[in-house]
């Protein structure tokens, strides 16, 4: 079955990920028209697509020959697009960070609930072939995860590179996947948190590095023991120049290592993956998976056609921005805080 599609947004991730999987996938999605606020790209994507631009994510979502959104990139237009598809009884594929505030996640969460569609949120790091590999070892091989490192450093703009601004939010929304890549590689939710965070300038709303430690200790009779579960300790760091290209490459650590019972493994995305047991040192190749876009698109074309109903990642990352706003609190107030 061939699902009719209505994209909205191109994104940064369009040429590098969604029209490929697109192409790969033209005998599962047939794109009947794109809304992008930049007309000449609206133009060009139709026409690579053999579709037609349309003015407005809500005359897209309208449409009788349109099943499904692809929500590829916010631009301005915030969860708007998907409320539209709520209202309209469209599917939809959600490539955009979420909102952040509490009042506006549980608006979306209750009209996606309320219109009955299928949903899936975009979590590309939970799809790479490095993490489900990881994910079959951990099962078969390394055993359950103790300690997990995860890593982030973020090049900051330069004078000749432009990037998008920086506030809290947008902070939040960076930390906001890596705690949910921990959540899923441990297979279990944390119970309490403690963060700091080093502001950019003295008294600055942004930061040059955040860190948490998520700790996975089980609650018994009502009383949390930290330190008896498995750890998480996340940084996202913001203090390498874009433009010290030689600093920026040099021996950057792993995105995430992950110690288990009987093992270790180390990441770097999308499909780079060495593990050590008794055994020694092993290292897999591959490239030759399906890539993330395409794996994730085909997600989200059997969650369509399915009878079952799925709103697949939606409280997967309400979940990580709960507890996101519970580092927040911890830093502000210096404790531990229970998730």
């Amino acid at each position: 079955m061939r699902l009719r599609v209505g994209i909205v947004g191109l994104g940064s991730q369009w040429d590098s990920r969604h029209l490929p999987a697109l192409r790969s996938l033209a005998d599962r999605f047939e794109v009947r028209g794109i809304c992008e606020q930049v007309a000449h790209l609206a133009k060009k994507a139709a026409t690579e697509l053999g579709t037609v631009p349309v003015d407005g994510f809500r005359a897209l979502a309208a449409r009788d020959d349109i099943d499904a959104i692809l929500y590829f990139a916010d631009q301005w237009y915030g969860a708007t697009p998907i409320l539209a598809a709520c209202d309209h009884g469209k599917a939809v594929y959600s490539a955009i960070s979420l909102p952040f505030a509490p009042d506006e996640a549980r608006l979306l969460r209750q009209r996606v609930e309320e219109s009955g569609i299928a949903f899936m949120a975009e979590l590309p790091r939970r799809h790479a072939p490095a993490t489900v590999r990881l994910k079959e070892l951990i099962a078969t091989r390394l055993g359950r995860p103790r300690l997990l490192f995860c890593h982030r450093r973020v090049p900051l703009s330069g004078a000749a590179v432009t990037a998008p601004p920086r506030d809290r939010a947008s902070e939040a929304r960076d930390l906001m996947e890596l705690v949910d890549w921990c959540r899923y590689v441990a297979g279990a939710e944390p119970t309490s948190v403690v963060s700091v965070r080093h502001a950019e300038v003295p008294g600055g709303d942004t930061d040059d590095y955040q860190m948490m430690s998520l700790d996975f200790s089980p609650i018994n009779e009502g009383t949390l023991a930290p330190g008896n579960g498995t750890l998480a300790q996340i940084s996202c760091g913001y203090y390498m120049p874009r433009q010290w290209d030689e600093a920026a490459g040099f021996r950057p650590p792993a995105a995430l290592q992950v110690a288990c019972e009987q093992g270790i493994a180390f990441i770097d995305l999308p499909s780079s993956l060495v593990w050590f047991d008794e055994v020694g040192r092993h290292q897999e190749s591959l490239e030759s998976e399906r890539p993330v876009g395409e794996h994730m698109l085909l997600q989200f074309h059997r969650k369509v056609t399915s009878l079952v109903r799925a709103v697949s990642g939606l409280d997967d990352t309400l979940k990580a921005m709960q507890i996101v706003q519970a580092a927040a609190t911890s830093q502000s107030e210096g404790r531990r805080v229970q998730v």
